[in-house]
């Protein structure tokens, strides 16, 4: 079985533990592409990542988009969204369908 696995800065991320997510704490992004490999060589399935920290990470998240784990979700920091993982998923959603059938206003 998959483990889920959360990266980002503490405050944003210490609540993940206790519905049984590991968390891992990361102030900086160095540290964080460390984490990053480390979880998604391993037995993690899904790794969620704060906004600000994954668009720092992006182009270190790219080896994996092909890979059917891990499952790289960014999530809202603690400072609130910012709108990266929304236009993420737009991009996604054009790419299969051809069209932004979502967030189409």
């Amino acid at each position: 079985m998959h483990k889920i696995g959360v990266i980002g800065d503490y405050d944003s991320i210490c609540g993940f533990s206790a519905v049984g997510f590991e968390i891992f704490p990361a102030e900086t992004v160095q540290h964080a592409q460390k984490l990053l490999k480390s979880l998604a060589g391993g037995a993690y399935g899904v790794i969620f990542i704060t906004e600000p920290m994954m668009q720092q990470l992006e182009s270190d998240c790219l080896p994996y988009a092909d890979m059917a784990t891990p499952c790289i979700i960014p999530i809202p920091a603690c400072s609130g969204p910012t709108g990266f993982g929304e236009s993420r998923l737009r991009r996604f959603v054009e790419q299969a369908v051809g069209s932004d059938i979502i967030f189409n206003q």
